[in-house]
């Protein structure tokens, strides 16, 4: 795996985008964010960049234009986005909507915490990445307990 990662963020919260920011720039394996507040501005940006896609999306749900469930279809039905990889990065968390959302394509959710918490979950997935591991998981294991994680 090329270092470093290319990782994308779907958030449209300034807040969350800083703080996934610093988790990042402070995790073990060296990434590059590009962050993008809304579901078109993602959707766009990815077309255009489809010869060099991130290496994983994380992806919030509630988004202005296009929330992060109607990305995550258009990103699966599309045959030269649907296997990049997609982690739902939330604040909410209900089981319907996370069994919707892993039986349209989605690698992991997980509910935004506080900062310890998103640094172990962005290790876990880095680390995921770069051993080539970062598949889908079974449906008990899509969603991630950062408090369980080890980096």
């Amino acid at each position: 795996m090329k270092l470093p990662l290319r990782i994308m963020l779907a958030d449209d919260d300034a807040d969350d985008r800083f703080f996934f920011d610093e988790s990042i720039k402070s995790a073990s394996t060296p990434a590059v964010l590009n962050t993008v507040d809304n579901g078109e501005k993602l959707i766009q940006y990815l077309t255009i960049n489809k010869e060099a896609l991130p290496h994983a999306l994380f992806l919030d749900l509630n988004m202005p234009r296009k929330n992060g469930a109607e990305c995550l279809l258009a990103i699966k039905k599309d045959e030269q986005l649907q296997d990049l990889p997609v982690i739902i990065y939330s604040t909410s968390l209900h089981q319907e909507i996370a069994d919707t959302l892993y039986n349209n394509g989605a690698h992991y959710y997980i509910k935004k915490g506080h900062s310890a918490e998103m640094q172990s979950a962005v290790n876990y997935i880095l680390k995921l990445i770069t051993d080539n591991n970062l598949v889908r998981p079974t449906r008990e294991q899509f969603i991630l307990n950062p408090k369980k994680l080890t980096s």
